[in-house]
Formats: structure tokens, C-alpha cells, sequence
């Protein structure tokens, strides 16, 4: 068979095919050029870093080629990535042709040349690999995810607020309950996804700069008076560009251990666990007609059936946070686990931050189309309220109680329960009802519609 070029068209992820445009932002932070990118800033950031350690034998840097070095991480690019996965081929060893392709770098530079040696000095290829890694989610995080989460809450926010008065039937075990407002229902959502996103955000990205298994024999069997674990700190929690800009993991085997990616990825799914269930909530407005969805030009709902406006962007959404949770979970439960000091098991498990990542953007950018897609069909939300008289049977019974009426439940379940309720069958009881005639007042101007208790005022608030 005939080599393929590599395109979107035939690519096996549809990350990478069909949805390659949509994750152009993520693309560049979670790729293997990303990963590289990362590991030549770990790399420059700890070789400048020894030069000012003030050992005799590497001088501080001077001020040129501290820019050069800076503009090694600044101005990496596609092309400098092929050129360190051309010394892969030869080194079979991803982290050791990124040092070999830094060294090469020095080539007429007499000042690096002769300090080339400190380039990877003392270091296992995990503290170049997790310290990339917690890189590559911190910006992930900053750039991509978050804001992406972000213009779903922002909508979602937006639309508690606009339909905060608009009052909507509930369903409880899918029969008629309490009205709320369709606003409250948005802003109960608001208030969990705020919760969880803070959560996603406060979380402390750790990495270890400490060797082999984590003890510095390496680092002190060539400056044993060096305080190695303070200088580790150092490089690690300097914000960027000297630093990494982290924070410091002190206790670790070969391998940093995983519990802060763990906690960030639960976060993650538990997010998307929410963002399922919403979906599925609005597909089922949809579907019994409660929003409408703006039309398109040109789009077809179906390839039969003229009429259809069927809401993909939910179900889009729904089948990729599925997607999403699938490996987050699989990765939270996989990555804190290491056989003694180390196994490799987590490396190939960590190159697939960005799918996993991918997928819950692919999502919540689906849910801010399908959001923004969504025209109220305020007909449809008053026309189930007229024929649901039967949720006054709560009211009635609840003022009947507050007055000593006997058997008010009973009274009420026989006038409604397995009955199409009309608002004759109520007002007849309530004229009938032994309480005081304010009361009788108020109940009989009372509609589906307008018991829907604090909702508007809650969604207001959020």
C-alpha cells in the first residue's frame, strides 16, 4: 500500500481530522512539538541556573548568551522539533536528543562550548519529562482549558439571568412537580460548574528536580557541600523565564508521583460530569419543545426528513465528555501507581494529556454553539403550565396543614392523583376549605405559572 501524507483527512484521531481545526489553540501546548518545547525551557532554565550557582568551574553566563539561550525557548519551532527527532533516530532516547540537539546549538560559540558538559548536568530524563509535563498543563490550563469553560459559565450565567422570570414546569422521576423558573435551572448549573472550576484552577502544579530516585546522589557526588535542594527549589518555583514557575515536590521516587495530575484530572471529569448532565437536560427541552434552535443556512437536520433541527451540538458535546472522562479517570487512577522507584507504564499514559484534554474542549466549545443556538418557545413553557393544575395540590395542602385542616393530604390526593386536574376541581375545594377567606383569596389567584416560590430571585442572584 502507498504511504499516505499525513492531513486531517486521513488522520487516525479525529482530534487530528475532522475536529483538527477546532483544537488549533491546544495543538502547539499538548503535541510532541510541545512536549519538546517544553523540555529545551526545562533544560536552558536549570543549565542557567548552575551557571549562577557560583561553582568555580561554570562561570555566570554573560548577558549575550543568557538572550541566545532564552531565544532557544522563545523562537522554538516545527522545524528545531524534526531536527531533535532526527537525533532520536540514532539516539533512541527522546530526552537525550534534546540535549544533544541544545549542545549543537553552541557550535561557534566559544563561551557555551566550553560549559557544554553542564547541559543535563546531574539530571534523570523524569526531571526533565515531569517538570515539561506540569509546563505543558499550566498553559493548557491558562490558555485553552479554563477559557473554554469559562464562555460556557459565562452563557449559562447570562441566560439564569435573562430567563430568571420565565416560568417553566418541573419534572420529578419525569412527572409533573413544582414549577421553577427556566433561569433557576441554568444558575443551578452556574453554581456547581463555578465550584469545580475553581477547583481545576487552584490546583498546584508539583515537579521534582531531585535525580535518579529522588535523593540528589548524583548532584552531591560532585559538590557534596551544595545545598542541591534548595537550588532545585529554586529553579523550580522562579517564575518564568529563569524559572519554571511551579511548584516544588520534595519527596519523590524517580518519577514525581502523580497526585497532583490525579486531583487535577478528577476535577476535570467531575466538571464533565455536570456539563453530561446538562446536556442531557437540554436535549430533552428540545425535544419536548421548550427552546427552539436557530436555523443555519444550508444545514441539514437529516438526510430524510426536511423538517429536522436536531441538537448535535449537545449530543456532540455529550459523546466527547464521555470521551474525556474515560481517560481522565483511566489516567487519575493509572499515574499515582509506580512499580518500586520507577516503571514506564505512566510515560505512554502521560503522552495522552492532550487527547483526553482535547476532548472535554472539543465539548464545551459544542455547548457554547449549542447554547447560543437556543431560542426560548415561551408558547410551548405556558401551554405545559395551563394543563398541569395538578402542582397546586402542594400549596393547597401545605396552607390547609398551617391551619389544623385534617387529612389535608388525603383530601388533595383524592381530588388529583391518577386525575386530569382542571382549575374548577381546585377552586371548588379551596372555596370549600375551613380557612380564613385572605387565605382562600390567594389561593384561588394562584396559577401553575406563578408558583415557582423563590426560583426567579435565586436565579437572579447567581
Amino acid at each position: 500500500m502507498a504511504t499516505m501524507s499525513l492531513s486531517p483527512i486521513n488522520a487516525l484521531s479525529p482530534l487530528d481530522g475532522r475536529y483538527a481545526g477546532r483544537l488549533a489553540n491546544l495543538r502547539p501546548l499538548m503535541s510532541e512539538q510541545g512536549y519538546m518545547h517544553r523540555r529545551v525551557q526545562v533544560e536552558i532554565a536549570w543549565f542557567i541556573a548552575l551557571s549562577d550557582a557560583k561553582f568555580a568551574e561554570f562561570k555566570p553566563l554573560s548577558p549575550g548568551a543568557r538572550t541566545y539561550l532564552l531565544g532557544l525557548v522563545k523562537n522554538f519551532s516545527e522545524a528545531d522539533a524534526n531536527a531533535i527527532k532526527a537525533i532520536e533516530k540514532t539516539t533512541n532516547h527522546d530526552v537525550k536528543a534534546v540535549e544533544y540537539w541544545i549542545k549543537s546549538k553552541f557550535d561557534a560559540r566559544p563561551e557555551l562550548l566550553a560549559v557544554a558538559e553542564f547541559v543535563h548536568f546531574a539530571c534523570t530524563s523524569e526531571d526533565i519529562n515531569n517538570t515539561s509535563q506540569a509546563l505543558q498543563i499550566k498553559y493548557s490550563r491558562e490558555q485553552v482549558l479554563l477559557p473554554a469553560l469559562d464562555k460556557v459559565i459565562d452563557k449559562l450565567r447570562q441566560m439564569a439571568h435573562e430567563y430568571a422570570d420565565e416560568p417553566m414546569l418541573s419534572r420529578t422521576h419525569g412527572q409533573t412537580a413544582s414549577p421553577t423558573t427556566v433561569g433557576k435551572e441554568f444558575a443551578n448549573v452556574v453554581v456547581r460548574l463555578v465550584k469545580t472550576r475553581e477547583t481545576i484552577a487552584r490546583i498546584d502544579l508539583m515537579a521534582k528536580m531531585n535525580g535518579a530516585v529522588g535523593n540528589y546522589n548524583a548532584h552531591l557526588s560532585a559538590w557534596p557541600d551544595f545545598d542541591w535542594e534548595a537550588f532545585s527549589r529554586h529553579v523550580i518555583e522562579t517564575p518564568e523565564p529563569l524559572g519554571l514557575g511551579l511548584t516544588f515536590q520534595p519527596y519523590s521516587i524517580q518519577i514525581e508521583p502523580h497526585d497532583y495530575m490525579a486531583e487535577l484530572f478528577d476535577a476535570v471529569a467531575r466538571t464533565n460530569t455536570i456539563l453530561i448532565d446538562l446536556s442531557r437536560d437540554i436535549w430533552g427541552y428540545v425535544s419536548v419543545g421548550y427552546f427552539k434552535q436557530s436555523l443555519k443556512k444550508g444545514e441539514i437536520g437529516s438526510s430524510t426528513m426536511p423538517h429536522k433541527v436536531n441538537p448535535i451540538d449537545f449530543e456532540n458535546a455529550e459523546g466527547n465528555l464521555g470521551m474525556a472522562n474515560a481517560m481522565l479517570r483511566h489516567m487519575s487512577e493509572k499515574l499515582p501507581i509506580s512499580r518500586w522507584q520507577r516503571d514506564l507504564t505512566d510515560s505512554t499514559v502521560l503522552r495522552n494529556m492532550g487527547v483526553a484534554l482535547g476532548y472535554a474542549v472539543l465539548a464545551y466549545n459544542s455547548l457554547s454553539v449549542g447554547l447560543n443556538k437556543l431560542e426560548l418557545n415561551h408558547e410551548a413553557l405556558a401551554d405545559d403550565l395551563d394543563n398541569s393544575w395538578e402542582v397546586l395540590a402542594e400549596p393547597i395542602q401545605t396552607v390547609m396543614r398551617r391551619y389544623g385542616v385534617q387529612g389535608a393530604y388525603e383530601k388533595l390526593k383524592e381530588v388529583t392523583r391518577g386525575k386530569t386536574v382542571k382549575a374548577e376541581d381546585l377552586h371548588g375545594l379551596i372555596r370549600s376549605l375551613e380557612i380564613p377567606e385572605a387565605e382562600k383569596e390567594r389561593l384561588l389567584v394562584m396559577t401553575p405559572a406563578s408558583y415557582v416560590g423563590m426560583a426567579a430571585e435565586l436565579a437572579r442572584r447567581v
